[in-house]
């Protein structure tokens, strides 16, 4: 059975989220139409998308006029108690609220566009968002509208087919401090070892000594780990290295011209899919980002299509311009670096739409809603507090038959004592998302393809 949206005029705003939000029911058979006379016709499917009700054969959304709109514009948001979730712009019909009007707002994230206030490190400051100041960031409401959607659909309908997507985990890693000794370079592990001297901290100095002298593993090194993780629980991860030709500002990783990157990069690239780190200096500089993303296509030998922005330093619409302009298909930074939450109030991937240009593009985003220097670094949570965090974000995303993702960093999975117990967490988060019960673990599955050789 067809669905049919009618509407006294059709956009591209309107055409945009009527495409991503049928897309999570998996309604492929649907037509946009401003055809009254086809419309009252059909004895189908048929959303009336318009200010008044046409007839009682259909499912009337009273629209507002944010779609119908050309240009950016403070809009007047004020949330309400919907199903036990919150909504905003309130009007009539079968849905008290224009649920394609907010959809579009934040997914095209309309408010990031508008004026506002900048966080310590120049990005847009999560305390801006609508999602934050009204408590629904750790949800993804659009999700959960879409969901109720589904129920007066099938309830009118129960002919129309509603495939909804099924929950999928997608496990990230950002490599942008490959390690914490190794390969650093004399002069700075000569500064490391003046500044621990000096501060009278001698346990470093002796580990970044055994850690040169190849008598112990970098505290950083948890490549094997992971790959030993991802084999007992089946897991396909992608991995994101940064790739900045010198250190500066928040570059701090190793540099490409290092032999211990480029194998990294190279063992890597033999096992799972990777992408493009972007570099804090590349955010201001698009020739910068193509020269990056060169080198890692010529050390790992693949196409790379898929990105993160360290730091999650994203400006809109540049950078995502800028990536399109790379060739970039993929985005994986729709998300924030300062909390842990649904940045676009929606989990599953999406194309991105310039707001500016009026138009979709070819950009798929991809939004994580966990990541672990979030939850270390700005929300200060301890193992036992992040690993209820996480768990629930398995469970609000599997309520909706989402897509997980979640960013965890080498060094935090490591053996440097200051991250103590995140390793446990992780495991403890990925077997609770998998399900999985087999007394395997990463440390006992034995070594016949050992990924570092």
């Amino acid at each position: 059975m067809q669905l049919l949206i009618y509407t006294t005029g059709i956009s591209s705003r309107l055409t945009y989220v009527c495409s991503t939000l049928l897309q999570t029911l998996r309604i492929e058979s649907y037509l946009v139409t401003s055809d009254l006379i086809l419309y009252n016709k059909s004895s189908g499917a048929k959303i009336n998308y318009s200010a008044q009700r046409i007839n009682e054969s259909e499912i009337w959304i009273e629209s507002s006029s944010l779609l119908f709109e050309t240009g950016i514009r403070q809009q007047q948001i004020a949330c309400f108690d919907y199903k036990n979730q919150k909504a905003f712009f309130a009007t009539s019909g079968d849905i008290p609220f224009d649920i394609f009007a907010a959809s579009f707002f934040l997914l095209s994230r309309y408010e990031e566009y508008l004026p506002h206030q900048k966080d310590v490190y120049g990005r847009y400051s999560h305390e801006n968002s609508v999602a934050f100041r009204e408590g629904f960031l750790q949800l993804p409401v659009i999700n959960l509208w879409v969901k109720e959607l589904s129920i007066l659909l099938s309830a009118k309908w129960p002919a129309l087919t509603l495939n909804t997507s099924k929950f999928a985990f997608l496990p990230t890693y950002d490599i942008d401090i490959a390690y914490s000794y190794r390969s650093k370079g004399l002069m700075r592990n000569m500064g490391g070892f003046l500044r621990s001297i000096l501060s009278g901290e001698w346990s470093p100095v002796v580990e970044r000594m055994n850690v040169l002298f190849n008598k112990t593993k970098d505290p950083f090194d948890s490549y094997e780990w992971l790959h030993q993780l991802h084999r007992t629980y089946r897991l396909k991860p992608l991995y994101f290295f940064l790739f900045a030709g010198k250190n500066k500002a928040f570059d701090k990783n190793i540099l490409p011209g290092k032999k211990a990157l480029r194998k990294l990069v190279e063992q890597h690239s033999n096992q799972y899919e990777l992408g493009i780190h972007p570099s804090w200096q590349s955010a201001d500089s698009p020739e910068l980002l193509k020269s990056e993303l060169a080198n890692l296509q010529r050390v790992s030998g693949k196409s790379i299509t898929k990105s993160r922005h360290h730091y999650i330093r994203t400006e809109l619409p540049k950078s995502y311009r800028a990536l399109i302009e790379a060739g970039i298909l993929e985005d994986y930074s729709m998300g924030y670096g300062s909390i842990n939450g649904f940045r676009s109030s929606y989990c599953l991937p999406h194309f991105w739409y310039d707001l500016q240009n009026e138009q979709t593009t070819a950009l798929r985003i991809f939004p994580f809603c966990f990541m672990d220097a979030n939850s270390y670094y700005e929300q200060r949570y301890n193992s036992d507090e992040a690993l209820n965090e996480i768990k629930h974000y398995v469970r609000v995303t599997k309520q909706v038959q989402g897509l997980l993702i979640t960013i965890w960093h080498n060094h935090l999975l490591g053996n440097d004592k200051m991250f103590y117990g995140w390793k446990e967490v992780y495991e403890a988060a990925v077997k609770d998302i998998t399900g999985n019960t087999w007394d395997e673990s990463p440390g006992n599955t034995g070594n016949e393809n050992t990924f570092m050789d």
